[in-house]
Formats: structure tokens, C-alpha cells, sequence
């Protein structure tokens, strides 16, 4: 059990059954009242930030959460399929449960996935990922400045703004949080 001075930022706490992680943390001792802990938690599970109060030497449980990497497989147009590499276990998400993550993974990429009480709550990208150009138009001859952008279309089928020395056959890095180019690969 932990203690409200125990929730420093990133602790996982589970509160009526649902998996928390604080976000903030600030406490205030009060005189001979002892003190107060105000955080702001988010759900893992909906994402929604909640702000709590503890009090003194309330117990606050800690959130059993797993995390596996995992290997992606494939996708059907409904779900997602991956594969623990060590057990050979698989999972299958909803496309819905993270939508964009199709845009980015392409059959043997390796993710994250949490787990709570042997649910997916959460899958987590790489930072950045290299994907291959399968389709992008052939520069006007001249036209080379590196301000202008053109359309290029992945192998997820993402379509994204890249510079105009990009060529069919290039693989390049793609920032998964934003969607953007970020260079070639050299």
C-alpha cells in the first residue's frame, strides 16, 4: 500500500478498480493537521485527467501493470494482431482501440502494450519509425529547393508531406506522434 507522500509523478495507482497514473504532485503540510497531496491522475485506460486529494495517512493501492514488447503481425481491416516473441502468445486490438498506429506499423514491427488485469490498456509506438515510399511524383526538373513538399505514399498506405529530392524506393523516418517526415534514410 502506498502512502499520498508515496505519489510522486509516473506512480501507477489503482483507485475503484481502475488503473491511474499521476501526472502532478504537489503537497501542502498544514500545522498540526498534517498534510494534503493534490495530484492530478490520468485513467489509463479512457485517457481522462482527474484531480484527487489525500489526506494524512490515507493508503492508496498500487496499479499492477504489465508491459510486454510485442512484434506486430498483421491487420485484417478490424483488428490488429501481435505476438509476445518469448511465450508466442497473441493479442488482438480493435483498429479502434489506436487508430493511427496502422499508419505506422508495418508485419514484424515491435510495440509496446500494458496491460491491466490482463487487458490491453495501452499500446505505445516507437518514437520514430522507418517506412519505404511506395508511390510519390518524380521531381520537375530544376524544381529541387528542399521548401517544397509533395505527397509521398507509404507501404502502411499513410500519406505523407515530404521534400522534393524523396523518391519512389526511399525509406524514411516518420515522427509517430506527429505524422511528419524527419529524414532519409542514409
Amino acid at each position: 500500500m502506498l502512502q499520498p507522500t508515496d505519489l510522486k509523478k509516473g506512480v501507477l495507482v489503482q483507485i475503484d478498480g481502475k488503473p491511474f497514473q499521476v501526472i502532478e504532485y504537489n503537497q501542502k503540510v498544514m500545522g498540526r493537521g498534517g498534510s494534503i497531496v493534490n495530484v492530478k491522475i490520468k485513467n489509463l485506460i479512457d485517457g481522462s485527467v482527474l484531480p484527487k486529494t489525500f489526506k494524512g495517512q490515507e493508503r492508496i493501492e498500487p496499479a499492477e501493470v504489465d508491459n510486454q514488447t510485442v512484434q506486430y503481425l498483421y491487420n485484417d481491416g478490424e483488428k490488429m494482431y501481435f505476438m509476445n516473441q518469448t511465450t508466442f502468445e497473441q493479442f488482438e486490438l480493435a483498429i479502434d482501440f489506436a487508430p493511427d498506429a496502422v499508419n505506422y506499423l508495418v508485419d514484424g514491427a515491435m510495440v509496446d502494450l500494458q496491460f491491466f488485469a490482463g487487458q490491453v490498456i495501452n499500446l505505445t509506438l516507437p518514437k520514430n519509425v522507418y517506412l519505404k515510399v511506395d508511390y510519390t511524383e518524380n521531381v520537375v526538373k530544376g524544381d529541387t529547393t528542399s521548401s517544397v513538399l509533395k505527397d509521398a505514399t507509404l507501404e502502411t498506405g499513410f500519406v505523407v508531406k515530404v521534400p522534393a529530392f524523396i523518391k519512389q524506393g526511399d525509406e524514411i523516418s516518420i515522427d509517430t506522434e506527429t505524422g511528419a517526415y524527419r529524414e532519409r534514410k542514409k
